[in-house]
């Protein structure tokens, strides 16, 4: 066999597995087995209706294809897995492939392993302008930012509407099962697994994937062990002002070499730098970023906790439980609010703060069902003036302070920024 042939096998053995395994979690609706109905797929629905083209971005194994394929099941479609040797080839010539498959709409599966089709889109979409097919007709999925993407210099400005895709969120796999979801994390096969240690087993081997085979993929030669380093050291730095000169030394290398790992995992939507809030309000203001591993699950298996109990008495039990609020509630914003958090050099803090442009929500995290408001939270209310102030719990109950505040559970705010 040849050395063409057999890459040609492989690669049609790996899109044959790819596609059962998808079949199969179709599949799974028909033997009673609980679905979860991703609440995202409306706002693709729109994006579509309206643009000739949308990007559903978000990690690996987030769920991408599979949301794709049920949502075009019922239309003319087209299904390309760019991993795929041979649907890589049918795009040698993208322009004469894709207008023979003008009236359908085209899915194109692991856009950022071919960046630079994205020259020959912007022609494509705009012939079919001009012929009356303006909307619906690529809906691409990638496992990174835009800004990894935009290798091409081609960014379909004004084509092209992007929706990420996150995890499972409390709203969608039901409040009852917050444990379950803030322990095991929100990708679907961890979620879903038949018991803790399968759970994690996947997540190891999502780590293990990830390092060995996707981020040389999409990026820079790093080597794996350098790079697991840095996302267990970030781990033990969940909740944390961002130091780049430590991690850098930790590395051993340079700070401009460690800047560009971290925004390699920033870019592929693994870890989340939340911003500093600055005003002009005459105080000195924590200008770093706060770090947080943006899936918990992930978080909780490089910090070897095995179970939901062991974390109860994990030192970073409570940091782990602020990136879980952070996530779940930013996931829900719909571009009407940009998160922040806010610390000055003499204590005044607060967790996090939503910015709707006209107003601002201060948000403490608290995972005891009973919380205790610190002094810099007051403070920090003091300095902003924020439309609401509001305290969120690990409980479900719903009552206002002594002063104001509103103690909300994490489904409840999350079901008021989703409006």
């Amino acid at each position: 066999m040849t050395d063409v042939n057999f890459s040609d096998t492989l690669a049609y053995l790996i899109n044959m597995q790819k596609i059962n395994m998808i079949l199969a979690k179709l599949d799974m609706k028909s033997n009673n087995v609980r679905m979860i109905d991703r609440w995202k797929s409306n706002e693709i629905a729109t994006a579509l209706a309206h643009s000739p083209a949308v990007a559903i971005l978000g990690p690996r194994q987030v769920g991408k294809t599979t949301l794709a394929l049920e949502m075009v099941e019922r239309r003319s479609s087209i299904y390309l897995d760019l991993q795929s040797e041979q649907d890589r080839i049918k795009l040698s010539d993208p322009a004469f492939y894709l207008r023979q498959h003008s009236d359908k709409l085209v899915v194109l599966d692991e856009i950022h392993r071919t960046p630079n089709l994205f020259d020959a889109l912007r022609g494509l979409i705009d012939e079919g302008r001009r012929a009356g097919q303006g909307t619906g007709k690529f809906l691409m999925l990638g496992s990174a930012s835009m800004d990894l993407l935009r290798q091409s210099g081609e960014s379909l400005a004004g084509r092209i509407a992007y929706v990420e895709l996150q995890p499972f969120d409390l709203l969608e796999v039901g409040t009852q099962h917050l444990g379950q979801l803030w322990f095991r994390g929100g990708y679907p096969d961890a979620y879903l697994a038949a018991d803790e240690v399968a759970s994690d087993r996947w997540r190891q081997d999502f780590i293990r994937t990830y390092l060995e085979r996707d981020i040389p993929d999409l990026g820079p030669r790093i080597p794996a062990d350098r790079l697991r380093r840095l996302w267990t050291m970030l781990a033990h730095l969940q909740g944390s002002l961002l130091n780049t000169a430590t991690l850098a030394r930790n590395l051993d290398v340079d700070n401009k070499t460690a800047a560009k790992y971290l925004d390699l995992l920033v870019d592929l939507l693994l870890v989340r730098r939340l911003a500093p809030w600055h005003a002009n309000l005459g105080k000195r203001l924590v200008k770093s970023p706060k770090m947080y591993l943006r899936d918990t699950g992930i978080l909780h298996t490089l910090l070897q906790v095995p179970s939901l109990e062991a974390l109860i008495g994990h030192p970073k039990l409570g940091d782990s439980w602020e990136g879980f609020v952070i996530e779940n509630v930013t996931a829900r914003l719909k571009g009407l609010a940009r998160p922040y958090f806010y610390r000055t050099a003499a204590g005044a803090e607060i967790d996090l703060i939503l910015d709707f442009g006209s107003e601002i929500w201060a948000i403490e995290i608290k995972r005891n069902p009973t919380p205790r408001l610190s002094k810099g939270f007051h403070q920090a209310c003091a300095d902003l003036k924020p439309a609401r102030q509001i305290v969120v719990h690990g409980g479900e109950e719903i009552w206002k302070l002594a002063d104001g505040t509103e103690a909300l559970s994490l489904g409840a705010l999350m079901a008021q920024v989703s409006g």
